[in-house]
């Protein structure tokens, strides 16, 4: 150990430049930020999507079409799925409970029967809507609509 090999403890010199310190710092007088101007100023800052007094894209690009905010989404679920619940679990019954067990909805989905497939088997459906086609396969199979 000698005076060659002696370094200051780490975290002990500060790296970083001191701004706005007098004259003799070489960083004084407008303190790196220029003549004048919105960004001279102390609290300025960007508005996002500020591109100098161009119109901004947002505004540059048209818009349209319509969000219905009273739209009410469906998890569709065709009868053939049905058919395989009922033919793999071996019910006479599905209802929300049974899909949901199945990974084809989950517990917060609004459910939507439709008519897609065949249906053999007699099943009871609870579900939130169903389509006219898929109302009338459940029914000529034997099977009953609930509406919930």
């Amino acid at each position: 150990m000698d005076l060659s090999n002696l370094k200051p403890a780490a975290g002990s010199n500060k790296t970083g430049r001191r701004i706005g310190r007098g004259p003799g710092s070489g960083l004084g007088g407008t303190s790196t930020r220029g003549h004048k101007g919105a960004k001279a100023r102390s609290g300025y800052s960007k508005k996002i999507g500020f591109e100098g007094g161009q119109m901004p894209l947002q505004r540059r690009l048209p818009k349209f079409g319509f969000k219905n905010v009273n739209r009410v989404e469906y998890k569709a679920v065709n009868i053939e799925m049905l058919q395989k619940i009922a033919e793999s679990k071996n019910v006479d019954s599905i209802d929300l409970n049974i899909l949901c067990d199945a990974g084809f909805i989950s517990n917060k989905d609004l459910v939507k029967v439709l008519g897609n497939g065949s249906l053999t088997a007699k099943l009871s459906v609870s579900a939130h809507a169903f389509s006219k086609s898929a109302k009338s396969a459940i029914e000529a199979a034997g099977g009953n609509v609930v509406i919930l």
